[in-house]
């Protein structure tokens, strides 16, 4: 019987949909909660001929392991760092994933990490939970700049919401949408310095890759403003934690809000977790029901119709053909 690999906590979780159509396969269900490391990865793959996974590694050993059996990846949201690609390309392995599904809800989540730390939500609500009444004073988002670097499908979002609070936009994106930018008021910045001197808040929305890694660090960060606002839901190694907490113990960087650390979960410890001026949420700014749901079934959509030799939605690889399996 065909065997499908399925680690997604969020699409084991959630009713939906994606739960019938994926059962209506027949296929054989193997499931894991990840994200997975290699070695829980490694312990389960062999005689797995597909898988939906999320943040799980998938590394060259997996892969060298999985093949010849595996034959299809479908990645269960859109960033692919945490597979080799260019393995799975050499292996012949198509790798399947899902954009366009999930913006709407991580640009909402980008401005609840805002508002929480510019209206100091975390500290009034341990007050009246604490059975006290302290206040502190926050600040507008009216009129204030923000810069956001990645303008594709999420930065998008996040730049119509942010014209809706009376925002200045100001975004850096090698690709650049001429129509976008002019129809929604967002200037663009000739570098990252431009950008990083201009914004009162700096939101993250770029994809992991070897120039992107570590972009926010000491010398990136000496050149924002004093007092600045970093918003991370697009991944944590694009920071470089050690430099970021020194510069908010400093007062330099005036609050993190994140999505998202360059470990998930945490080691103890963590210099960013018990720091008073940062917000950080266990990865969930994709994880509403209705998000969960739009990448779930096409996930599954995905895997069904490359298992079956057709062309699938999205393909990272397009160039490695897909073959009938069932």
């Amino acid at each position: 019987m065909t065997r499908i690999l399925l680690t997604t906590t969020s699409f084991q979780d959630t009713p939906g949909e994606h739960h019938q159509l994926l059962a209506a396969t027949g296929w054989e269900l193997v499931r894991a909660r990840g994200p997975l490391n290699e070695a829980d990865t490694l312990a389960l793959v062999g005689d797995i001929d597909g898988t939906i996974c999320g943040d799980d590694a998938i590394t060259r050993r997996v892969l060298e392991k999985a093949r010849p059996r595996l034959q299809v990846i479908s990645k269960y949201g859109i960033g692919v760092d945490k597979i080799d690609v260019k393995s799975a390309t050499a292996l012949g392995i198509p790798v399947l994933f899902t954009p366009g599904v999930n913006h709407t809800t991580v640009a909402e989540h980008t401005f609840l990490l805002l508002l929480a730390l510019e209206k100091n939500l975390l500290f009034h609500t341990d007050s009246t939970r604490s059975n006290g009444w302290k206040r502190k004073t926050g600040h507008e988002l009216f009129e204030k700049t923000i810069g956001i670097i990645g303008l594709g499908r999420i930065g998008k979002e996040v730049a119509i919401r942010a014209r809706a609070f009376g925002m200045n936009v100001i975004a850096f994106d090698v690709y650049w949408d001429d129509k976008f930018a002019a129809a929604h008021g967002v200037r663009r910045a000739a570098s990252l310095d431009e950008i990083f001197a201009a914004a009162d808040y700096l939101s993250l929305h770029t994809n992991l890759t070897p120039e992107t890694r570590d972009l926010v660090n000491a010398r990136s960060i000496a050149k924002m403003k004093k007092g600045v606002i970093l918003l991370n839901c697009a991944r944590g190694e694009i920071v470089n934690t050690a430099d970021l907490a020194t510069a908010l113990q400093s007062g330099h960087v005036a609050g993190y809000g994140a999505d998202v650390l360059e470990q998930e979960p945490p080691p103890p410890g963590h210099p960013l977790l018990n720091l008073p001026n940062c917000v950080i949420t266990p990865h969930v700014a994709s994880r509403t029901h209705e998000s969960v749901v739009r990448q779930a079934t096409t996930a599954v959509r995905n895997l069904i119709l490359a298992m079956n030799g057709e062309k699938p939605i999205a393909q990272v690889n397009p160039e490695v053909a897909v073959r009938k399996v069932v």
